[in-house]
């Protein structure tokens, strides 16, 4: 069975873009595991509204990209901005990128790639507001429904979940590689 790992800060994660790729994942026959920074729970979010917690299966220091098959990094404005100031989580988002393997993050989880260096030549979408960040590190920014460059998939906010878990589900099924939207 293929494990796929989502990754996120202690809090501030938009509740939709953890719980729905997450049941696209699950649904599609694959285990679901939540990796953050630290063990516990983590703290979801309804744009500015406190939602559910969910508990973390393993702390992002202790994980190996051998041990999943793709990383999805769901978005919130607190989630990533958190998430990239932990250098276990953005060490694990750069060898992961560097894998191969998909990558599919979005609204404003490029944060985290950014931080992890990672976008140089790369075509993303995201949460508009990123795409100053997003040009500024080299990558080229698009306002699409989702992106598939490589083995980054990316996405713009929540109403685009449905696009992102099909584009997510196809790069697991099939491999990652395809370049367009």
């Amino acid at each position: 069975m293929t494990t796929i790992a989502f990754l996120t800060s202690a809090e501030g994660i938009e509740r939709a873009e953890l719980v729905e790729p997450w049941q696209a994942v699950t649904d599609a026959g694959h285990d679901a595991v939540l990796l953050s920074p630290e063990t516990g729970e983590v703290q979801l979010f309804e744009h500015l509204d406190k939602a559910d917690t969910r508990p973390v299966d393993k702390a992002v220091g202790e994980a190996s990209i051998d041990d999943y098959a793709a990383l999805v990094l769901p978005g919130g404005v607190a989630n990533p901005d958190a998430l990239r100031l932990d250098e276990a989580a953005v060490a694990f988002v750069r060898d992961f990128v560097a894998s191969g393997k998909p990558v599919a993050a979005i609204c404003h989880a490029p944060w985290t790639l950014i931080e992890a260096g990672v976008l140089e030549g790369r075509t993303l979408t995201s949460w508009p507001s990123l795409q100053t960040d997003i040009r500024n590190a080299g990558g080229t920014w698009v306002d699409e429904k989702v992106v598939a460059d490589g083995n980054l998939i990316t996405s713009r906010n929540p109403g685009d979940i449905p696009a992102f878990n099909n584009a997510l589900l196809e790069a697991v099924t099939h491999g990652a590689g395809s370049t367009g939207s």
